[in-house]
């Protein structure tokens, strides 16, 4: 028992034997001595108060809150809020009355975090560089044609039926046979691909509203708009081995012709709106073609139109299904096309009946803004307060992370509700605020091939950029975008030196802490750490900067470099 319980308690031990004395003049046992009395215990000071916190331990956690704090802004594309939490991470460190490296623990961890914030740049470069085409997924077509081709079961009796009971009661605006070939393709969708069914209605029930509303616009079947459950699995970048691409899975031709621009910065294949209209009007066209036989428009959108009108003048035959009973004229996948497609249609107007879930139609919110001059999307997330990710979900014709150069009021998809702050930011910003995209001014005597070669980029990489041939001639004084990963938007290290910092030992590796990081006043500088076989010339090249330079904000007096110092390679 502690002394501070045990005094009250004897207190009033007293109070209550004084009142029973009182009362009774037999003389009573004082009730304090039945009571066994504890000693109070004698705690060690040692142990009285918690020990003082380690301001070194305490920085270093600071300094990895901040930098956790930039990995997660950075992986939301933010580049200027990652770049003040790194920032913040190593000023901690430099700002403190104990020296960013006086300290063994300080030590190995500003170097470690010099190095991991680097290594964050060197990925910002390869990923983000404006110019690295996004990556696409391979387009369901292929799959399940293969699939169809080699294991498509045979429809049992109960699947049998529910077809029947089905179509006798959900009207359709495209015929559909009860065959074996479409039964089977029922059985198949709603049995060994169940799950993929089920992903692409979810998917789907985002874009079949704004679908059926442009199909219903230019009087085509509304069966149509599903479509894309075999083509692609409603999914915007999806990429099929013969390079068809988007969720109609249109090939480069066809969708020029109707209306879709392919070039280095955008493919509006991929955009569901744009390519919806155009595939409205492939539709439309292939029904004149084939006078709205709807079975042979869609072999003919699998297969192209000249292939099935030669088929057709072969055979002699009007009919899909007289067609396809023979290997003779059309290809084993466009036979096995139509009645996937038909199966998908059966199967997209009543989910319930085959054991699928109805997703809810949440159709895609967005605002559009015109914007003049190309723009990082890692900016237009951040201004817009979302991920890069959502953006380039919004905005899947984009293959870059830029928006396209020379598109003169070219319209971004922004998240519903951020379109007047993102104008708002885009009106005060900068040219260097914008993108990250480096340009060259051609001079008399170059061309082409030599600039490629000068600049050490792809001359097809370059020519395609600029939508030239690789062959064009290009004009004295025009200025030309060279594809290569610039210096990134994140890659500023700004480190106010503190008065430790001027005593602070030299950094690990052969190198020494660079004059920057001595200097008194305040400066923001990049740094490399310079890997087997970099030479200062092409590191010159990859910051875009001179030799001259680097040898000068790093007090170099030759141009031997080793691996593993670190360099300050760009000073604003």
């Amino acid at each position: 028992m502690s002394s501070r319980v045990w005094l009250p308690l004897m207190a009033a031990v007293a109070v209550t034997t004084s009142a029973a004395c009182a009362g009774n003049s037999k003389p009573q046992t004082p009730i304090a001595a039945t009571i066994p009395v504890e000693r109070p215990v004698q705690l060690d000071p040692a142990l009285a108060a918690p020990p003082a916190p380690d301001p070194v331990t305490a920085l270093i956690a600071t300094s990895q809150k901040h930098f956790e704090a930039g990995e997660r802004e950075l992986r939301l594309g933010h580049l200027d809020r990652a770049r003040t939490e790194f920032d913040r991470a190593v000023d901690v460190l430099l700002e403190s009355p104990y020296g960013a490296r006086t300290d063994a623990r300080m030590r190995e961890h500003f170097d470690r975090l010099i190095d991991r914030v680097n290594a964050h740049e060197v990925t910002a470069l390869a990923q983000g560089d404006g110019f690295a085409e996004k990556k696409y997924e391979p387009a369901s077509i292929d799959e399940l044609l293969k699939i169809a081709t080699f294991a498509k079961p045979p429809a049992d009796a109960e699947t049998t039926a529910a077809v029947k009971d089905d179509l006798a009661r959900t009207a359709h605006d495209i015929d559909i046979p009860q065959n074996s070939r479409v039964l089977s393709a029922v059985e198949l969708l709603q049995g060994r691909l169940r799950d993929y069914v089920q992903e692409s209605l979810a998917r789907g029930a985002n874009y079949l509203p704004m679908i059926q509303n442009v199909f219903r616009a230019e009087g085509l079947p509304l069966d149509l708009a599903f479509i894309p459950i075999i083509e692609s699995g409603f999914k915007t970048n999806a990429l099929s081995k013969a390079s068809a691409k988007g969720p109609w899975q249109f090939m480069i031709p066809t969708a020029k012709d109707h209306g879709l621009k392919t070039d280095w910065f955008i493919d509006e294949r991929s955009d569901f709106e744009k390519s919806t209209v155009a595939a409205a009007k492939y539709l439309k066209m292939l029904a004149r073609l084939f006078d709205n036989d709807w079975h042979l428009v869609l072999a003919a959108y699998n297969g192209g139109q000249g292939r099935v009108q030669r088929a057709m003048k072969r055979a002699g035959k009007d009919d899909f299904w007289d067609l396809s009973e023979t290997q003779k004229f059309l290809p084993k996948e466009t036979r096995e096309y139509v009645p996937l497609i038909l199966a998908g249609m059966i199967i997209g107007r009543n989910p319930v009946q085959y054991g699928f879930e109805v997703a809810s139609a949440e159709p895609v919110a967005y605002e559009k803004v015109s914007i003049q001059r190309a723009i990082d999307l890692r900016r237009v997330a951040e201004w817009t307060g979302t991920s890069v990710d959502e953006i380039q979900a919004l905005n899947p014709e984009l293959r870059r992370w830029t928006t396209p150069v020379r598109y003169p009021d070219y319209e971004v998809k922004v998240p519903a509700g951020t379109g007047e702050q993102f104008r708002t930011r885009l009106a005060a910003a900068t040219s260097d605020d914008l993108t990250t995209l480096k340009w060259h001014t051609v001079r008399r005597g170059e061309t082409l091939i030599t600039i490629a070669r000068k600049l050490r980029v792809s001359k097809t990489e370059l020519a395609a950029a600029n939508n030239l041939s690789t062959r064009a001639r290009v004009p004295v004084g025009r200025d030309l975008i060279i594809p290569r990963a610039p210096a990134t938007l994140l890659a500023t290290r700004t480190e106010r030196a503190a008065p430790a910092v001027a005593a602070s030992r030299p950094l690990s590796g052969t190198g020494s802490v660079p004059d920057s990081l001595r200097a008194s006043t305040s400066n923001s500088a990049t740094y490399y750490k310079v890997q087997r076989g970099d030479t200062l010339s092409k590191i010159a090249r990859l910051f875009n900067t001179s030799v001259d330079k680097i040898k000068s904000w790093n007090r170099l007096r030759g141009n031997r470099i080793s691996a593993g110092t670190r360099l300050v390679v760009k000073k604003r």
